[in-house]
């Protein structure tokens, strides 16, 4: 298969000295490693760029729970598209979103039955809706990791101080370290070392991936988006795995903070509280989500407009949640590619741009 970040000549010889570099260090390996990236962009890049073909076959490239929409529990989708059926609702979220489909229809379909539903690119685009719709309840989906909890946060600070009463957020929101642990703790996953988000680790810093190291043993390497920067970091976690050390290292120093963001964590911590969340794939589990504090419960949909979602269940024959915990890739799926495509999909990992099913369709079939 070509590699098209080696088209660049310049780029094409510094990477292919990363590669040569990761094929030495691959070669004090004792046995095989599986890595897992635990980031949507990391894995819609592995696929784009050709990386898990141009490594070495003693290591094996495996994807967490690192897409946002796909992580979102079926009841978490079919309560906001309840919501979105009700009277003088305007129910706003991003793109993604739209296409997803619920236990009984997504949203598209849900606009179809008269539901006013608004594409948004920000929370802050939901909360002019919700000004210049005064007689309208304007709700925010709010799903994300702790990358997009800030500013839905700050939304919600604007709406209580301006006394924006018209404007919701239904939070489906999680954190990721909690998320690796459970991981971790799940009988039979065989994950050698975790390379990590850029994205969240800007927000949350490198500590928080302290308990996964300390009490599983699991090595940690934060990972820019670039071909050169997954493979240096590849070649970190190799020595880490060679060597028999666990230790959180940081290759993506340009984008990442030893101390976050505390501004944006800050923001979040006001805001929000840890709640047990709901992840597909994953179950329950304590503390990842983020709830609405009660200083902003009257900004939270979930009190507003309690609806009964008991129905909801996962799509027939799909295989996102075993995709998202590593335990089966998106070949091992019987509709892949078949009964699920991105023009008709059946399960979220097929319909998100960070979702790995998306990503093998487009790049590794």
């Amino acid at each position: 298969m070509p590699l098209p970040f080696l088209d660049d000549f310049r780029q094409g010889q510094h990477v292919r000295a990363l590669l040569e570099q990761l094929a030495e260090h691959a070669a004090t390996l004792e046995r095989p490693a599986r890595i897992m990236e635990v980031c949507g962009t990391h894995t819609m890049a592995i696929s784009r760029h050709g990386i898990r073909q141009a490594i070495p076959e003693s290591l094996a490239l495996i994807s967490g729970p690192g897409c946002p929409v796909c992580v979102t529990a079926n009841a978490d989708i079919d309560a906001f598209i309840e919501i979105a059926l009700l009277p003088n609702v305007i129910a706003t979220t991003f793109g993604d979103m739209l296409r997803v489909p619920g236990t009984r229809m997504g949203l598209a379909q849900a606009r179809g039955q008269g539901a006013r539903v608004q594409i948004v690119y920000s929370t802050l685009d939901a909360l002019k809706l919700a000004r210049e719709n005064p007689d309208a309840t304007v709700i925010f989906f709010g799903i994300g990791f702790e990358t997009t909890a800030p500013t839905v946060a700050a939304a919600l600070v604007e709406a209580h101080e301006s006394n924006i009463d018209n404007f919701m957020v239904l939070s489906a929101h999680k954190v990721v370290p909690p998320a690796l642990a459970a991981l971790c703790a799940t009988p039979g996953l065989a994950v050698d070392a975790f390379l990590c988000p850029g994205h969240v680790t800007a927000i949350i810093g490198p500590e928080a991936y302290r308990q996964v190291v300390d009490d599983f043993g699991i090595p940690c390497v934060i990972a820019g988006f670039e071909p050169a920067d997954i493979l240096q970091s590849l070649t970190m976690l190799i020595d880490q795995i060679a060597a028999g050390r666990s230790e959180v290292e940081l290759q993506y120093s340009r984008g990442v903070r030893p101390e976050g963001n505390p501004t944006a964590m800050a923001m979040i911590d006001r805001v929000f509280e840890p709640c047990d969340a709901e992840w597909r794939g994953l179950g329950v589990i304590p503390g990842s989500g983020l709830a609405i504090r009660e200083e902003f419960a009257a900004h939270d949909a979930a009190r507003r407009f309690p609806v009964d979602v008991s129905y909801s269940r996962e799509p027939a024959g799909c295989l996102c949640g075993a995709i998202l915990t590593g335990i089966k890739s998106p070949r091992d799926c019987p509709l892949f590619s078949r009964g699920c495509t991105p023009d008709h999909p059946i399960g979220p990992c097929m319909v998100s741009s960070e979702g790995t099913c998306a990503a093998y369709f487009q790049y590794e079939i």
